[in-house]
């Protein structure tokens, strides 16, 4: 039987409309052999949970250039534990400064990528670090 392949959630939260580099990483990754499915812009962290409930994602990368990472990151996380889908790997990128990235992942974000971080190593990121739900 053939392994599963992990489903990744790419979404944009929040009112930033600049979806560039969530584009060329949902397909980063979906060269990199996982199964993708981008929401789109303004995304509510609601509208990200329940699509990832929806979806029945292993993981759900979140692309943020507005600001708002510390808000809309921990949000994501509380709603997917709220549906019963804590062990969803979160992780993303943006402008996100280094204390509030060591933060971030404090409150359970698995992995934060700053500009200059390339395809492949998130790629590769995803490969050694995401594992399928159970």
């Amino acid at each position: 039987m053939a392994d599963k392949r992990l489903r990744i959630l790419v979404a944009k939260p929040g009112l930033d409309g600049h979806d560039r580099g969530a584009k060329i990483i949902a397909r980063a990754l979906r060269d990199g052999g996982f199964e993708v499915v981008y929401t789109g812009l303004h995304q509510t962290p609601e509208m990200i949970a329940e699509a990832a409930v929806q979806e029945d994602v292993d993981a759900v990368g979140l692309s943020i250039l507005s600001g708002a990472h510390m808000t809309l990151f921990p949000e994501v996380i509380k709603l997917l534990k709220q549906r019963g889908a804590g062990d969803v790997a979160v992780f993303g990128g943006g402008i996100i400064p280094d204390d509030d990235a060591t933060r971030l992942r404090e409150l359970g974000v698995r992995e934060i990528f700053t500009p200059g971080a390339s395809t492949e190593d998130i790629v590769k990121w995803v490969h050694e670090n995401v594992q399928a739900r159970q």
